[in-house]
């Protein structure tokens, strides 16, 4: 069942958002080459605690992962889609490094991710990164009152799939707000005016992950999901309330 959510449960999401946007930033700026990723999620750990909010992910149980999350940030590099472990990995020249994170303020959750190129990128990675962060804002761009999920995610798999690249299967969305997952899934695929209606008070999380293979994923023991034919992926995500006035994006400063 969707839980919308009150005018002043919007309000304190998007102060929680603009918080969550300060911390994501901050740390996308550290992602250079020869940083290990654990250093990342722990800068982002006390980024979140000088906001004065709690890690959403730490210690959380997503479906179908095995066990709780042991970090604060999904770091996920290269054909690793989402649900990264930070490691003592060394990030190398050329990297797709995704930052997926999210907090709680307030008693409500926000959740954002990034895509990060290192250095010199190869021109497909570069424009990987693109279209994905354009397939986002098309996405947002249908996320109003009396349109349909399909049609965020028609957006989103037209985006992608007219720059070459595949939505990355059984990976999706979802509603947001009491919890960290909520219903609706938000898929990245979908059909013009069908799914259901999009209607004032649901706040959900838009994030299309892409790939430049052909799109199929498989899990690892660790819960991460990397796509199947090894080839690069990305990903970025916003916090977006449906309004009488549009789709307002909770996470961004």
């Amino acid at each position: 069942m969707v839980s919308l959510k009150s005018k002043e449960e919007v309000e304190a999401m998007a102060e929680g958002g603009k918080r969550l946007a300060r911390v994501l930033a901050a740390t996308a700026l550290r992602v250079k080459k020869g940083i290990r990723t654990a250093e990342l999620d722990e800068a982002a750990f006390e980024l979140i605690k000088k906001e004065g909010c709690a890690p959403a992910f730490l210690g959380y149980t997503p479906g179908g992962a095995a066990k709780p999350y042991p970090a604060t940030l999904c770091v996920s590099v290269n054909e690793c889609v989402v649900h990264g472990l930070p490691s003592k990995y060394k990030v190398k020249d050329g990297d797709i490094v995704k930052l997926d994170l999210g907090l709680v303020f307030e008693g409500l959750y926000l959740d954002s991710a990034v895509s990060v190129g290192v250095g010199n990128m190869a021109p497909q990675a570069a424009s990987l990164i693109a279209t994905t962060e354009e397939a986002l804002r098309r996405g947002i761009a249908k996320a109003v009152v009396g349109n349909t999920l399909g049609d965020i995610g028609w957006a989103i798999q037209e985006c992608v799939k007219s720059a070459g690249f595949s939505v990355a299967d059984l990976l999706t969305g979802h509603g947001i707000g009491r919890h960290l997952h909520e219903d609706p899934y938000v898929y990245n695929k979908g059909e013009r005016g069908q799914g259901m209606s999009l209607v004032e008070g649901m706040v959900i999380a838009i994030e299309p992950m892409v790939a430049a293979g052909n799109g199929k994923v498989k899990q690892l023991s660790d819960d991460s999901f990397v796509t199947a034919d090894g080839s690069l992926s990305a990903h970025f995500e916003h916090t977006v309330a449906i309004t009488a006035g549009g789709p307002r994006v909770l996470t961004s400063i």
